[in-house]
């Protein structure tokens, strides 16, 4: 049995989990979050504690049965606490600005970089070399974080670029001088 699977799942009082067939609906205080899940992995909701069941070991429903446990439970989260990932940008004249709901980019391109947030995600600028990027959906709010990274990902010799906070960059020696 999956280890992850087989833990049940808390529900807080605050939150309102419905199930519908395979659709499952989170709300809470942050906002809501809805999402189908496999049709064959059973999900029962009981007194405020959520199981996830599969019905036998084929290696399909063995990789679902914790992936779906792990969903449900960082929805529930999302909409409880929220999710947020911290990017610093490293480089002379490298900064980030936001306005309006935009985050404008100046990472050594002729011209700046936008990028438009969808609904339920939003950007935070505290000094001009950081970006924190909130919301309740840990899958939405990685992507926008990979897809803001991905605009000026770190090279290996200076270090230069978008990153993650904490991120290891590994360094490359330079060009080498010539031996005599």
């Amino acid at each position: 049995m999956s280890r992850i699977g087989r833990k049940p799942i808390n529900v807080p009082g605050e939150v309102t989990v419905t199930l519908d067939n395979s659709v499952i609906t989170v709300k809470g205080p942050k906002g809501s979050l809805t999402r189908e899940l496999h049709k064959d992995i059973q999900v029962s909701l009981e007194e405020n504690v959520i199981n996830v069941t599969r019905p036998s070991e084929h290696k399909l429903h063995r990789s679902l049965h914790g992936t779906t446990r792990s969903v449900i439970s960082n929805m529930i989260n999302g909409v409880t606490e929220g999710y947020s990932k911290t990017l610093e940008l490293v480089g002379v004249g490298y900064r980030a600005n936001k306005t309006g709901d935009k985050l404008v980019l100046n990472v050594g391109y002729s011209h700046p970089v936008e990028i438009t947030p969808e609904a339920g995600i939003e950007f935070e600028v505290p000094t001009q070399t950081q970006i924190i990027v909130k919301g309740i959906n840990k899958e939405r709010v990685g992507e926008y974080a990979a897809k803001i990274r991905a605009v000026r990902a770190p090279e290996p010799y200076k270090g230069k670029g978008i990153k993650y906070q904490g991120e290891r960059i590994l360094r490359k020696e330079g060009k080498a001088g010539k031996k005599k």
